[in-house]
Formats: structure tokens, sequence, C-alpha cells
């Protein structure tokens, strides 16, 4: 699917009454879940203890 398809596609599963706000922070949170795949697929992940080390560091 291109970029534009999805963004129809996210667009559309929204209910009939959602607000431009709405819209604007489900396209931002498609939008992260696929860079975070991306740069998963790329091995520009973290491993996941240093990511739970960081998250209790940071609590």
């Amino acid at each position: 699917m291109t970029t534009k398809e999805i963004a129809i596609h996210t667009i559309e599963a929204l209910p009939k009454d959602a607000t431009w706000d709405d819209v604007q922070e489900r396209i931002n949170f498609v939008a992260g879940v696929r860079k975070g795949l991306r740069e998963l697929d790329e091995d520009k992940g973290m491993p996941h203890d240093r990511v739970k080390a960081d998250f209790y560091f940071s609590a």
C-alpha cells in the first residue's frame, strides 16, 4: 500500500463524527508505528533490556 492509500484507509476507519484533531492524532500514530517498524527492519532497533533499563531509570 502507498502512503496515500494507508492515510485514506486510516481516515475511513475513523467514526463519522471524528474531529480534525482525531484525524491528526490517528495519522500521527500510524506514521509513528510505521516509522518504528521501518527502523526495526533496518536493524536500528534497541534491545528490550535497554528499553526496560531506560524506562525504569527515567520513571
